[in-house]
């Protein structure tokens, strides 16, 4: 099998089985995404989602956010991993915010990853999600689950993965792709124990077709 044809059976398969694909943190606007994918690094989203409702309550915007005691913001998320290191960066990202977007959360990757906090991966699940730009955000999930199916083939890195990914990915489908491989590897291509027996994509995928089941 190509890996043309691989790309093919995947989009395809994920298209009929999965039409519906969207983040699973709660957020009602950019401020608020950007937020909850800075707390969702080595986090799950569940976790996000308990911290975010007061948090969001006590910060509503940049403003407060930014002249808020990274102590305060501690309080909020303590139950976060790495709560000491997001609350600077929280308090950080607020700041710059202001001072150098006028409040708002920027639409290119080279600012976004200007703010502290923000990385490669959640700039382009902020300009995926909020702006509709063709962007591949390569978390664990994407890394793992790409490598297995044959998606990308000795990638060691995620941005070797992420070019690997756009460069084989329709630009219209890329948005809901990066939610597709994120949830497939969530719930069923799992790290230790792939649900290899039930998932649809077994017939096709590299690593299906080694699994003894």
């Amino acid at each position: 099998m190509t890996k043309i044809e691989r790309y093919k059976l995947v989009i395809e398969w994920f298209k009929k089985n999965m039409p519906l694909a969207e983040t699973e943190l709660a957020y009602e606007n950019s401020f608020q995404l950007l937020v909850a994918v800075i707390l969702s690094a080595q986090c799950t989203d569940k976790r996000v989602n308990l911290v975010t409702p007061k948090l969001f309550e006590r910060f509503p915007e940049p403003m407060s956010l930014g002249v808020a005691s990274s102590d305060e913001v501690f309080t909020y998320i303590r139950s976060i991993s790495y709560p000491n290191n997001k609350a600077k960066h929280l308090v950080g990202m607020g700041k710059m915010l202001i001072s150098d977007f006028n409040g708002l959360v920027p639409d290119s990757i080279e600012d976004l990853i200007k703010l502290p906090g923000v990385g490669r991966k959640t700039a382009n699940v902020i300009l995926s999600v909020v702006y509709d730009q063709p962007a591949m955000a390569v978390d664990t999930h994407v890394f793992r689950v790409a490598a297995r199916i044959g998606l990308t083939t000795g990638a060691k890195t995620p941005l070797q993965t992420e070019l690997q990914l756009v460069k084989n990915i329709p630009n219209n489908l890329l948005s809901i792709a990066h939610h597709w491989l994120i949830l497939h590897g969530r719930y069923i291509c799992l790290a230790r124990k792939p649900k290899c027996i039930s998932c649809g994509l077994q017939s096709f995928c590299k690593f299906g077709l080694r699994s003894k089941f």
